[in-house]
């Protein structure tokens, strides 16, 4: 399926594009994830699995167990704080 990918702050600095289209076979946003890292840098570093990096799923927050559909958005950010 084909999915827009959107990036922000440092996920975005990381791999040096803030969106792109991709065709995955992945089923959820875990797996989308994985698939993501096991193409190597600068996706492995960005994304890795013990760097705490949030997703959105249709501008909404998900769960890593999060259904994909076909034209989904996601996004991906490192959390944030605020004062």
């Amino acid at each position: 399926m084909r999915v827009t990918l959107r990036y922000f702050a440092s996920v975005r600095e990381a791999l040096g594009r803030g969106s792109e289209q991709r065709e995955t076979a992945a089923s959820t946003l875990r797996a989308l994830r994985e698939e993501l890292v096991a193409l190597g840098e600068p996706y492995a570093q960005a994304l890795a699995p013990q760097r705490a990096v949030r997703m959105a799923l249709d501008q909404v927050m998900a769960a890593d167990d999060a259904p994909l559909r076909e034209g989904c958005e996601v996004a991906f950010f490192p959390p944030v704080t605020g004062g």
